[in-house]
């Protein structure tokens, strides 16, 4: 059974991309920050319904405390699937931006990931079997008003998942990224009315946690394995 680490995943679409991997006979670690009762919550059901996961909570900006944790996962053997899915907004047009709106979506997006990856590669190499998911926004791809910070971030997720995917061509490990456009959760409810959605999403519609998930289950998987290096959106046709 492989084992599987996703990092913000009490979240909409972090809780369908644990779902969906515990489906498909992984070993689930559903990660949190500060809402280990919600990620506590997800690993039940999955449990409940004859797969295996767990909940662990850690802060990803904090380099020692996420090694601390990483170790004691990988006291139980190698983590073969990571989806670097945490992530935060903090939107403010770049005039009115405050230094630490800067500092703080950085952290999480591209520190964060620094964090968790680095200390799971050489476990994975070991395997000679791994996949790495990043996940970006369509706001690194295009750019998006308010949210200079957080295409910023992503973006630079995007020149180091094709690096890392570079480094570990060789080791059997691909490093990929997904840009998902609007999708369906209690955030975009409110952002994202559904006459503006009509106006920005030649589908009409925002995507389901469940699209971007089976996505990431795909690029997780034994057929994904010629894919590596690459930032694949899912939008609905908008960029």
């Amino acid at each position: 059974m492989k084992r599987a680490l996703v990092t913000g995943g009490s979240g909409a679409i972090g809780s369908a991309i644990c779902r969906q991997l515990a489906k498909d006979g992984c070993e689930v670690i559903i990660h949190a920050n500060s809402n280990l009762a919600q990620a506590q919550q997800i690993a039940d059901e999955i449990k409940t319904s004859g797969g295996a996961a767990h909940a662990v909570a850690f802060d990803i900006t904090d380099a020692d405390a996420t090694k601390t944790a990483l170790e004691k996962i990988l006291a139980d053997g190698a983590i073969q699937i990571l989806v670097n899915n945490a992530g935060i907004h903090d939107d403010a047009v770049m005039p009115g931006m405050r230094p630490e709106q800067w500092t703080s979506v950085i952290d999480v997006s591209l520190n964060g990931f620094f964090n968790v990856t680095q200390p799971l590669l050489m476990a994975m190499i070991g395997k000679r079997w791994g996949r790495i998911i990043n996940l970006s926004s369509l706001a690194a791809v295009t750019g998006n008003r308010g949210q200079v910070n957080y295409a910023a971030a992503k973006a630079g997720l995007h020149g180091a998942t094709k690096s890392l995917a570079l480094e570990l061509a060789s080791r059997g490990i691909t490093v990929n990224a997904v840009a998902p456009g609007i999708i369906a959760s209690p955030m975009t409810e409110s952002t994202f009315p559904k006459e503006t959605i009509n106006s920005m999403v030649p589908m009409k519609r925002a995507g389901k946690p469940e699209e971007v998930a089976d996505l990431i289950a795909f690029l997780a998987s034994d057929r994904a394995a010629y894919i590596s290096g690459q930032i694949i959106s899912i939008n609905g046709a908008m960029a």
